[in-house]
């Protein structure tokens, strides 16, 4: 304080000395001339002095201006900056005494960003045990083999996750998902899911959970967890064809209120057309059979009716029995053979070693009637067992197999098989072996082909077909010296997974979840009166073909990503290469190297603009010189039919709102000025990562400017002198 009045006490004593100063040279000269010049020469010389003083004295405040008063202003704004970038430094500037100044304000910013990163330091450390958790949780949730997802009561998606998230893209991938509404946090789950099913499923629970209120009303016990079932369960047809079943439970609060729902959804479209077509094959093998039947019986009944009937017609009869016999056992055999590919469609192969497969098979094929021994060479160090790797229907291969054994048994009486595995060139060899001969090949053959029990939830219907599932194939080899059977089994060997060093991540999982959604109450309120923290917004830029929309420049990419509850989502990116009617210029080229070439086989703007457009609903735009870019969307809207009515915000106008007194404003001026690192400029995706970027850091620069709505945030870029700016 001390210093400012002393500054301030320097500054008015120079402006006295000058208008002092001039005050002497007047009156010196006054003097001079009242003897030496005639009287009407006086008056022209006092001007003239009085002139060049006042312009002395001009030159001098300007002077003054530049030195104290303009750094000084400078300085008001870069102080504010401290707060939303700690590692920012004032530039020495103006005289000697702001310079002074500058350097004392510099070194308590170092100290101001000392105990900063202190205390985020200690913040990280304290959160840390709260972060594993919620990696674990999101670990969790990725890998879960159905789609997940949290919503509140507005049906606003609070959590989402990776089953869920490819699921639904895949949905919208399809020929008739194109028009389907995009999907990520903050957005309705109404656009992707019916809203009749999602509020009949709530209206369920809530009834259960009113009558669960009423029975604690009366006094009655409570009911065990597994009798309280308040989940709802529906299916549902996305806008890709789809079918999910789902399954609803409630969320409640703390006073046991329904606060939001949580959604896991399962797709079940194969499963259904699986079911549509073995429903269709029985319908077809009923037909078929009750004709064949039909004509059986028919010719039967005939010849115990005329038992004298001659021999030609008894033949003729028996002709047809047969021939009827072996188009109904023709077609049992299509339908098996149909229904077992319908089933080795819905299979799926999981990696295993050798070792692990040959455990399972052991403990399979093992009884108390057959005795199953690991082949010793399989047992010893060093044979590359570990290194061998199948992809296999584990399940359904060693049921089948110890099927097989069994027939091994009963038909062979053997009682002691050999098992062993190893590699033969690019193929998994699985080999069972015993003393003695083999029944004969056609016999082995036979139970391969031979139909499984029913009841051991196989879904393949023999041993051959679970080969074929496998592209394998038998082999069966009879060793006359060592008077020993042998029966293979080939099957592709796989890959062995890398061994990957496990290093701790640099970067968090995809952000998946915002449970602060919760608290928000949606857009009820009027969109202008909303504090800008509660908005959800679409960063977006774009890279054109030159600069002049109205001489036929157009867009050739656009790049966006979202900001939901103060957040950017790094996964939730809009990012397309359009291909233009009109040549690239050169110009362009040098800024966004983006070539013909790589715009040839790319999409119409009339094609990539309505999915932007479906990206970037329900949200405020936000961009950087946002009038440039919104004027190449306007020169498309009849061509594209895309009509942006979104509020915009631009940080361009923003930056002169924060900084009025700041010489630049372009897009690396300010992210250098917030400490906002520059990656992939002139990309449109990469400057809209950066625009994000800026943006949040400016939200808390504009609460200390009293600037907290969107209403408030465009009232003062209209007042700004870029707001005048037309393309």
């Amino acid at each position: 304080m001390r210093g400012g009045d002393d500054m301030k006490r320097r500054l008015t004593m120079t402006v006295v000395a000058l208008a002092a100063l001039q005050l002497v040279v007047i009156a010196a000269v006054w003097l001079l001339a009242r003897s030496a010049l005639e009287a009407e020469l006086r008056g022209v010389l006092l001007a003239t002095l009085v002139f060049m003083l006042l312009l002395a004295l001009a030159a001098s405040a300007r002077k003054l201006f530049e030195i104290y008063l303009v750094p000084l202003a400078r300085l008001r704004e870069e102080l504010a900056l401290l707060a939303a970038n700690p590692a920012h430094r004032v530039t020495p500037q103006g005289a000697q005494d702001v310079r002074g100044l500058i350097g004392r304000i510099n070194e308590l910013a170092a100290v101001h960003q000392a105990l900063h990163e202190q205390g985020q330091a200690r913040i990280i450390e304290a959160s840390r045990a709260l972060a594993e958790e919620k990696n674990r949780l999101a670990a969790l949730m990725a890998e879960l083999a159905v789609g997940v997802l949290v919503c509140n009561l507005e049906g606003r998606i609070l959590l989402y996750n990776k089953h869920a998230r490819q699921l639904l893209d895949r949905s919208r991938d399809e020929p008739g998902g194109a028009g389907a509404a995009p999907f990520g946090l903050g957005r309705s789950l109404f656009g992707v899911i019916e809203r009749g099913l999602v509020v009949h499923a709530l209206e369920q629970i809530q009834h259960r959970l009113h009558k669960l209120e009423e029975s604690r009303r009366a006094g009655a016990p409570e009911p065990a967890p597994a009798e309280m079932e308040l989940a709802s369960r529906f299916v549902a047809s996305l806008a890709g064809g789809e079918l999910v079943r789902a399954r609803m439970a409630p969320v409640l609060d703390e006073a046991g209120g329904l606060n939001g729902f949580v959604l896991v959804l399962e797709d079940i479209t194969r499963e259904v057309e699986t079911d549509s077509s073995r429903d269709a094959l029985l319908l077809a093998l009923t037909r078929d059979a009750r004709a064949a039947l039909a004509n059986l019986r028919a010719a039967l009944e005939t010849m115990q009716a005329y038992p004298e009937m001659d021999g030609n017609r008894r033949v003729r009869f028996i002709e047809v029995i047969d021939e009827e016999s072996q188009r109904l056992v023709q077609q049992v055999d299509r339908a098996q053979g149909e229904y077992g590919g319908a089933l080795d469609r819905r299979r799926e192969f999981e990696e295993m070693r050798a070792a692990d497969l040959l455990a399972l098979l052991q403990r399979r094929i093992d009884s108390p009637v057959l005795q199953v021994r690991l082949a010793s060479a399989e047992r010893e160090a060093g044979t590359g067992e570990n290194d061998l790797w199948l992809a296999v229907d584990a399940y359904g291969l060693s049921l089948a197999l110890a099927d097989w054994c069994r027939r091994l048994v009963g038909q062979a009486s053997v009682s002691s098989v050999e098992l062993g595995m190893q590699r033969a060139g690019g193929l998994a060899r699985i080999e069972i072996s015993w003393a003695g001969a083999a029944p004969g090949a056609d016999t082995l053959r036979d139970w391969e082909q031979a139909p499984l029990p029913a009841g051991g939830g196989v879904e393949a219907n023999s041993l051959s077909a679970v080969l074929a599932h496998h592209g394998g194939e038998s082999v069966y080899r009879y060793d006359a010296a060592g008077a020993r059977s042998h029966y293979w089994l080939l099957l592709p060997a796989s890959v062995p997974p890398h061994s990957l060093e496990i290093t701790p991540r640099v970067q968090g999982r995809p952000e998946f979840y915002d449970f602060d959604l919760f608290q928000h109450a949606g857009l009820d309120m009027a969109l202008e009166q909303t504090p800008l923290a509660q908005l959800s917004y679409t960063v977006f830029d774009t890279e054109t073909t030159g600069l002049q929309p109205v001489a036929g420049d157009e867009i050739i990419s656009i790049g966006a990503v979202r900001i939901v509850n103060g957040r950017l989502l790094q996964q939730e990116i809009f990012d397309c290469l359009i291909r233009p009617r009109c040549p690239l210029s050169a110009e362009s080229v040098t800024i966004h190297g983006i070539t013909e070439a790589m715009l040839a086989g790319q999409p119409r703007a009339e094609q990539v603009l309505p999915q932007f457009e479906r990206f970037v609903e329900d949200t405020v735009l936000v961009a950087h010189n946002a009038a440039f870019d919104l004027r190449f969307l306007q020169m498309q809207e009849e061509q594209s039919g895309v009509r942006l009515r979104q509020p915009v915000l631009d940080t361009l106008l923003l930056s002169q709102v924060i900084h009025p007194n700041q010489a630049e404003h372009t897009l690396e001026a300010i992210a250098g000025r917030l400490g906002v690192a520059i990656v992939g400029r002139h990309t449109a995706l990469g400057d809209a990562m950066v625009t994000a970027e800026v943006f949040l850091r400016m939200l808390p620069l504009l609460a200390g400017l009293g600037i907290r709505t969107l209403g408030e945030a465009r009232e003062a870029e209209r007042q700004t002198r870029y707001a005048r700016l037309r393309y």
